[in-house]
C-alpha cells in the first residue's frame, strides 16, 4: 500500500489559541489519522483534544486487520478516551464542561475503518465524486434528518456548530463505525468543521481533485478557509492513496461505506 500524506493545523483568522489536535501516520502497511475538536475555553479543549488523540492513538497504533474485532477496538479506544477526559471534568474545576469531537480513519490490507464522534469529518473522493462518509453528531443535523431543514439551510443556521454527541460531555459515549473498500486512486480528507464550515462541499471537491501533492492540497484547503473567513481553527489531513494491496472490488460486507 502506498500513501501520500500531508496534515497540517491553523488557528484561523479569528481565534487566539488553537483547540484543534491530530494525528497522522502511515506505513506500507497501514494508517492511522485522526482528527480532534475541542471545546470549553480556558485552554480546556485543547486539553480534551490532545488528551483524546494520544489516547486513540497509542491504543491503535499497530491495528492489523481491519474485521470485526477492530470496529469494537475503535468504539473502545473513543470510550476509554472519553473516560479519561470526563473524569477530568469531575475532578478539575477549570475543566468543567471541557470535550472534544473525534474523527478516526484507519487504512489497512484494502480496507478502511472510521470511528466518529461530534461534527469534525471524513470525505471520500473516488472517480472525481466527493462523498461525506461521517454523519455530523449536531443539532442541524438533526433538523435535516428530520426533514425540517435543507442541507442548504443547515449551513448557515445559527445553530450549526451545536453538536449533540462528544467525547467527554458524560460518562459514555456512543460512537459511529463506517467500514468500506479501499481503491487506488481515492483521496480521503479528514477534517475539523473550521474547513468544512467555511468550504462547501463542492470547492473541497475541486480543491482535492488538483493535481498537485497532499501538502500542497492541504496548504489549499487552509487558504480557502481563511481567505472565506477563518472564523475557527482549521485542521486537515490529506490522505492519497496511490496503490492498495488486496482486491480492488470486494464485495461490500454488512454496514459497509459504498462510495459512489
Amino acid at each position: 500500500m502506498d500513501l501520500t500524506v500531508a496534515a497540517r493545523t491553523d488557528v484561523g483568522m479569528i481565534r487566539s489559541g488553537n483547540e484543534d489536535a491530530f494525528f497522522a501516520h502511515a506505513t506500507r502497511e497501514r494508517g492511522l489519522f485522526i482528527v480532534a475538536d475541542g471545546m470549553g475555553g480556558h485552554a480546556a479543549g485543547e486539553v480534551a483534544s490532545e488528551m483524546t488523540v494520544q489516547i486513540v492513538s497509542r491504543e491503535l497504533s499497530e491495528m492489523g486487520e481491519l474485521d470485526e474485532a477492530a470496529v469494537e477496538r475503535v468504539a473502545a479506544s473513543i470510550q476509554n478516551a472519553n473516560r479519561a477526559v470526563y473524569d477530568r471534568t469531575i475532578h478539575e474545576s477549570d475543566k468543567q464542561g471541557m470535550g472534544t469531537t473525534a474523527s478516526i480513519l484507519l487504512v489497512s490490507e484494502g480496507r478502511f475503518l472510521i470511528g466518529q464522534v461530534g461534527d469534525s469529518r471524513v470525505y471520500l473522493l473516488r472517480d472525481g465524486a466527493l462523498r461525506q462518509l461521517t454523519k455530523d453528531h449536531s443539532y442541524v443535523q438533526e433538523q435535516v434528518d428530520a426533514g425540517l431543514l435543507t442541507p442548504e439551510q443547515a449551513r448557515y443556521h445559527p445553530y450549526s456548530n451545536v453538536i449533540t454527541r462528544c467525547v467527554g460531555a458524560g460518562e459514555n459515549v456512543e460512537p459511529d463505525t463506517y467500514t468500506g473498500e479501499l481503491r487506488a486512486g481515492d483521496v480521503f480528507l479528514v477534517a475539523s468543521d473550521g474547513l468544512t464550515g467555511m468550504v462547501d462541499d463542492r470547492r473541497l471537491q475541486q480543491l482535492l481533485l488538483s493535481r498537485a501533492s497532499a501538502g500542497r492540497v492541504v496548504d489549499a484547503l487552509i487558504a480557502e478557509a481563511n481567505y472565506r473567513g477563518g472564523l475557527d481553527n482549521i485542521t486537515a489531513i490529506v490522505i492519497q492513496v496511490t496503490s492498495t494491496d488486496g482486491n480492488e472490488h470486494p464485495t461490500p460486507r454488512h454496514g459497509d461505506v459504498v462510495p459512489g
